[in-house]
């Protein structure tokens, strides 16, 4: 299985003046620079997470069918759109009623209660395109998540290329409640 990202957050949890006032920075000379960490640590939380925490639209491929799929990136917000293909591509749709969605699991699942109605070729047979994240907005984001993304963006700042790969232990204390384990 693989994953395709087909609409990055519009905002990002942690505002540019949030983490100025964080790093202790008057001045508008790294601005740009910041707003690339911002970027780089959010994306780092949502790694080690497993999560999507702003708005965000996927694609899952999958080379075969199953009976249930574990949709990853929670919260899952919605499956939009489930598509089977042919050996020739051409791309059947899946009538929602001929599935369940399990989004109240973390991560959620989708229970099929049918067969493909066709042949389908050997890859990326499969697309499940679903929206995840907590809402739109920096304030649907839980507090410890976007202080974890400031200290993250604390570290990538002062470090500038020259930190330590993983993320401090503090940061991973505040994600950790938020990390999603596969069984």
């Amino acid at each position: 299985m693989s994953l395709q990202l087909i609409t990055p957050p519009s905002v990002e949890p942690v505002t540019l003046d949030e983490a100025k006032l964080h790093l202790k920075v008057d001045t508008t000379d790294d601005d740009a620079l910041i707003e690339r960490l911002i970027t780089a640590a959010r994306a780092r939380a949502e790694w080690h997470t497993g999560r999507a925490f702003i708005t965000q639209s996927w694609v899952l491929w999958s080379d075969c069918w199953a009976e249930l799929v574990e949709i990853p990136l929670p919260p899952l917000q919605a499956v939009t759109a489930v598509n089977v293909y042919a050996g020739d591509g051409t791309a059947t749709t899946i009538d929602a009623s001929n599935y369940t969605v399990d989004a109240a699991s973390q991560p959620a699942r989708v229970l099929f209660g049918c067969i493909p109605p066709i042949a389908l070729r050997a890859i990326n047979a499969v697309s499940i395109a679903f929206t995840a994240g907590y809402g739109d907005a920096a304030g649907d984001v839980p507090a410890p998540v976007c202080e974890a993304i400031l200290e993250i963006a604390a570290e990538l700042y002062t470090h500038r290329g020259d930190g330590p790969e993983e993320i401090s232990l503090s940061a991973q204390a505040l994600l950790a409640p938020y990390r999603v384990f596969k069984l």
